[in-house]
């Protein structure tokens, strides 16, 4: 009677590990090349002029270096240090006009403030929602907390602002008597901060409280309650519209 053949042996355990160790994962998203391009498409769209300030950031440094390569006699050496530095100066020039073109597009939008506040680094809690908005003229206030205190910043014309930015510091001073408060006003006229520099005024506000006053203030804020708008989730209050049936009583 023939005897039946044993299974072919399964794999051993570190074996497959070892083959899954160099497995390459698939991609989730674009390169890093992508990005870029992608950068630099957008950067182009509203600086035109971001094409010849890194073609000057390629060719400036690699001149340099190559002018010393041929002095000392090592050119070649040279040559591949200046291209490198030439890549990284192309770069940083791409990143800073990237940066400087991304203020400008939002800048004369409603809530630019609070987009702009939300690049703001680690130790310092930005609000999502203005804790303050007319939904007839779009003015709206942002609220900050860091080492410096509550920061309260608006987004509009200065005349128009000023009212809701007064009445919103009001509130706030009556829950926050000891905490230190700041107002700035986000905009191009007298006595505002322009956009693109709002980032670095709220960073250069003297510090005057420790982390742990902070995480005391944060507390208190959220367990006020109602420090945001009172608008439902979901809606928009720049697109809200009144209910005529309401308004004409029936």
């Amino acid at each position: 009677m023939a005897r039946r053949s044993d299974p072919a042996p399964s794999p051993a355990p570190a074996e497959g590990r070892r083959r899954g160790l160099f497995r390459r994962k698939p991609r989730t998203g674009p390169g890093r090349i992508a990005q870029m391009r992608e950068v630099y498409k957008m950067t182009a769209r509203v600086d035109p002029s971001v094409k010849w300030w890194m073609l000057g950031a390629l060719l400036i440094p690699f001149a340099v270096f190559e002018v010393i390569g041929l002095i000392t006699g090592h050119w070649i050496y040279f040559g591949i240090i200046g291209l490198l530095f030439s890549v990284l100066a192309a770069l940083f020039v791409l990143a800073r006009r990237a940066e400087s073109a991304a203020y400008k597009s939002l800048e004369g939008q409603p809530g630019a403030a609070g987009a702009a506040l939300r690049t703001l680094r680690r130790g310092w809690l930005v609000e999502e929602e203005p804790v303050a908005i007319d939904p007839r003229t779009r003015d709206v206030v942002f609220r900050v907390v860091g080492r410096p205190g509550v920061i309260l910043v608006s987004d509009g014309p200065a005349p128009r602002v000023n009212r809701l930015l007064e009445d919103e510091k009001r509130r706030t001073a009556r829950v926050l008597r000891d905490v230190p408060l700041h107002t700035i006003q986000c905009g191009r006229g007298e006595g505002q901060t322009p956009l693109p520099k709002l980032p670095k005024k709220v960073q250069r506000l003297e510090r005057k409280l420790t982390k742990q006053e902070v995480a005391e203030v944060t507390k208190r804020l959220k367990a006020l309650g109602g420090v945001r708008p009172p608008i439902p989730k979901g809606i928009d209050p720049f697109r809200a519209r009144p209910d005529r049936r309401a308004v004409r009583g029936r």
